[in-house]
């Protein structure tokens, strides 16, 4: 028996008024178990046997009775449920969401914090003022067929050129599954064009844009990035549109050409980028995007509230911080508006989740899909009990901005943005990229790989046996906040400085040194022809 599991029965109640609390020792309590003194519930005999992270009756519920945590209704009970019980989703029927009107508006006035001053980082400041955490070549792709010339391309780039040009720090394919067979002048249409866009001017790519294009796509080069709509670094002129190579070219004999051609063209972006040195800039340089994926009950515990506060200090620095993911915030919506920094930015975030709303409606499905097996796996009953813990990575800042799904963060646009995306962790960190994210959070209770190509992602594990066992895949363990290790706030400023680290090059994340990449999957709610 480990350490963890050999403790005194430890239970967690977020608020005074729950009448649940989550089981927080490894591998979970057994039937018989007394609680002890000095925890919730103590006193109480465990009637079941109940697995880590999921939740324990307090008080006896009648069929019907409220069930609370983080001091809101997660659900009602279907049936009588006696104190000491075991407490699951097959016993809770999960509350409707609340409707978007009546909703206070801007009514809540955060605590004033001093600014934070004097952090820096060392990033690539790039032309349009932006700045890079990294110094990457990414080849943009107009359609999924050129995919694999492309990822043929960038293995010989890697292997031939790159060795050449030490400063940049790698070659990323922009490959995804759009371009051919899709509805492409539908109203929707614009959401997957404009984030494949965005992404292709991400501060980490040093406003060097290539294009590789099959010829016959829809989406065409000149549609993708119109002339004059991107900042251009060479001698061609700004109103010369993108750098292509199209392998339907007529100068294109056999696939050797292809690659060839791709190389050539790749060569004076290489060159320019390695011109490029880190310098010392503000930490208000920073977009951070958080994300949360294979959650469990101790996401909105230890790792999201760490999350959270490290927030509140990069929007003390001045720095941005973009949180996300729709419905996992849509049973908190009220939080959210109330948190708006205006009326404007409050109606912005009703505007896009009404939206949503009608999207998954014309799917036939509503939020409660969201909750995965993993999530339940892990203790989270349903989506409204997941929606509140994973709020909490926002911290406590008033929301200053709203972005559309694939839009891009202005230079204006700082301080803590509500960046409206689907909860999937990919089409979520996709959307990030697009709106000008250069470095990711990432929290996860049941563990995942995750990492991104474009960007550095420090992964954050919200359990200490999670940690343990993927200790060469989590950055940062904020289990040892339920472990009485550590607080909230001590986690929050390690990780604040852990970030300023990745982001200045000192430090690389585990799924950079592993190169774990997930591939981008574009946000596209039009039709599919």
């Amino acid at each position: 028996m480990n350490a963890v599991s050999s403790r005194p029965p430890l239970t967690i109640r977020m608020r005074d008024e729950d009448n649940v609390a989550i089981v927080a020792n490894d591998g979970g309590l057994p039937e018989g178990t007394v609680l002890p003194a000095g925890v919730p519930g103590a006193g109480l005999v465990l009637r079941d046997k109940v697995p880590q992270g999921h939740k324990v009756a307090l008080t006896d519920l009648a069929q019907g009775d409220v069930v609370l945590r983080y001091g809101v209704p997660i659900g009602y009970a279907l049936k009588a449920i006696p104190a000491g019980s075991w407490v699951h989703e097959r016993l809770l029927q999960m509350p409707s969401a609340r409707a978007l009107d009546g909703l206070p508006i801007a009514t809540v006035k955060p605590p004033v914090h001093e600014p934070l001053t004097g952090y820096t980082f060392e990033g690539y400041r790039n032309a349009d003022g932006s700045v890079g955490t990294r110094n990457i070549l990414a080849i943009t792709t107009t359609v999924q067929c050129v995919a694999g010339v492309v990822a043929q391309a960038v293995a010989r780039i890697k292997a031939e050129l790159l060795p050449l040009y030490p400063n940049v720090d790698d070659v990323i394919g922009l490959e995804h599954s759009y371009g051919c067979g899709v509805a492409i002048d539908a109203p929707d249409a614009v959401i997957p064009i404009r984030t494949l866009k965005h992404i292709s001017l991400n501060p980490n790519f040093g406003g060097e844009v290539m294009v590789v294009s099959l010829g016959c796509e829809k989406l065409q080069p000149n549609r993708l990035l119109p002339p004059g709509s991107f900042p251009i670094v060479d001698e061609r002129g700004a109103d010369a549109g993108p750098e292509t190579v199209c392998l339907q070219d007529d100068a294109h004999v056999g696939f050797m050409s292809m690659l060839d051609d791709i190389l050539q063209t790749a060569r004076p972006h290489l060159e320019r980028l390695n011109t490029r040195r880190r310098e010392t800039v503000p930490a208000s340089e920073l977009v951070v995007g958080v994300q949360c994926g294979g959650s469990d009950a101790f996401s909105g515990v230890t790792a999201n509230p760490a999350v959270g506060f490290c927030a509140d200090l990069l929007v003390r620095a001045g720095a941005t911080v973009m949180f996300s993911e729709n419905t996992e915030v849509r049973d908190a919506v009220e939080q959210l508006t109330s948190r708006a920094a205006t009326p404007e930015v409050a109606e912005g975030i009703i505007r896009e989740l009404g939206w949503y709303d009608r999207y998954l409606d014309r799917g036939r499905v509503d939020r409660a899909a969201n909750t995965t097996p993993g999530n339940k796996a892990g203790g989270l009953s349903n989506i409204a009990e997941k929606a509140m813990g994973s709020i909490i990575k926002s911290g406590s800042s008033a929301i200053a901005h709203v972005l559309s799904p694939g839009d891009k963060l202005r230079r204006d646009q700082r301080g803590l943005v509500y960046a409206a995306t689907p909860a999937s962790d990919f089409i979520c960190g996709t959307l990030q990229l697009a709106a000008g994210m250069n470095l990711h959070i990432f929290t996860t209770g049941r563990g995942t790989p995750y990492g991104l190509a474009e960007c550095p992602v420090v992964k954050v594990a919200t359990r200490t046996d999670l940690a343990r066992r993927w200790h060469d895949l989590m950055d940062i363990n904020a289990g040892t906040i339920a472990d009485g290790q550590s607080t909230i706030e001590e986690t929050g400023w390690a990780m604040f400085r852990l970030l300023l680290d990745v982001a200045s090059g000192r430090k690389k994340t585990w799924a950079e040194h592993w190169k774990l990449h997930n591939a981008l999957v574009l946000f596209n709610p039009a039709p599919v022809t």
